[in-house]
């Protein structure tokens, strides 16, 4: 299936807590000066204009980075996250919303890369023209599990690898936990996070038992939920999964998500940082 489209959900808290993530795992690989790649197996457009029909229709976004960008004091380990989203919009309204792929591209350096693919045949062509003739960023139009598999280990032995599918299928949290099988296989040393989104509670559940199951150490789990779990259509949390995470993230994001429940979500909200696996 190829309908799901994020526009319409573009800057909601589960991109939030999604790509703040991401760019605390970017910031701690510039720690060294030798390069890094950072891979992105379900890449999208790239940018998303927040005034755009799609996003104004479904509004996702002013109950996720409009409340962060409204507070007047944020925790200094997200400075970096809200840079990228400056640098798109000249100024402090905000109109475009950052996917992953420009959040790393705010982060990377001379010496580093990046591996982008989107399957989606229309949102394939929007992210070649958001990245045309950018050298440091490769893009494939093709399945990104087939890709991922394809491309390591990366010649850098040093990196990040992105797995953020659409879960539209109930076999895509089974998808993950085989495309981490065959990755960690060829790359041990790499640095794997997992989106979910947290619908149907028994998914994340399987899904973590499946990952417990490869017999790989050092599994953190990060949470951010905005009301109770249920049995009723809709996200009501989400999270990154991260493998081999850097040794700072744990008491990084266990500062950062007491301030993203009470600007997202004070009364109903939730989270957790906890070990799936230890090290």
């Amino acid at each position: 299936m190829l309908s799901y489209r994020h526009s319409f959900h573009a800057g909601n808290h589960a991109d939030v807590i999604k790509h703040i993530v991401q760019s605390l795992i970017l910031d701690s690989l510039k720690q060294k000066d030798k390069p890094f790649v950072y891979h992105d197996t379900h890449s999208g457009v790239g940018r998303y204009d927040l005034t755009h029909e799609w996003s104004e229709k479904t509004g996702e976004y002013k109950q996720g980075i409009a409340r962060v960008w409204d507070q007047k004091e944020i925790p200094a380990d997200i400075q970096g996250y809200l840079d990228a989203i400056k640098t798109l919009n000249n100024g402090d309204n905000l109109r475009y919303y950052p996917g992953s792929p420009r959040v790393a591209r705010a982060q990377i350096r001379p010496q580093d890369r990046m591996v982008l693919t989107e399957l989606h045949p229309a949102d394939h062509p929007l992210l070649e023209q958001e990245f045309h003739r950018d050298h440091q960023v490769a893009i494939y139009k093709e399945d990104g599990f087939k890709r991922l598999k394809a491309s390591l280990p990366p010649q850098e032995r040093r990196g990040l690898v992105l797995i953020d599918p659409p879960y539209e299928l109930a076999k895509e949290y089974r998808d993950v936990v085989q495309a981490i099988f065959q990755s960690y296989k060829r790359w041990a040393t790499g640095i794997y996070a997992i989106w979910y989104p947290v619908v149907n509670r028994c998914d994340i559940e399987d899904m973590i038992e499946g990952l417990e199951g490869l017999g790989i150490r050092k599994i953190l789990q990060i949470e951010l939920g905005v009301a109770p779990d249920t049995n009723e259509r809709g996200m009501t949390a989400s999270g990154m999964i991260v493998i081999n995470p850097p040794w700072k993230l744990e008491s990084q994001m266990s500062e950062i998500l007491p301030f993203l429940k009470e600007a997202i979500a004070p009364v109903t909200g939730h989270f957790k940082v906890e070990w799936i696996v230890p090290e």
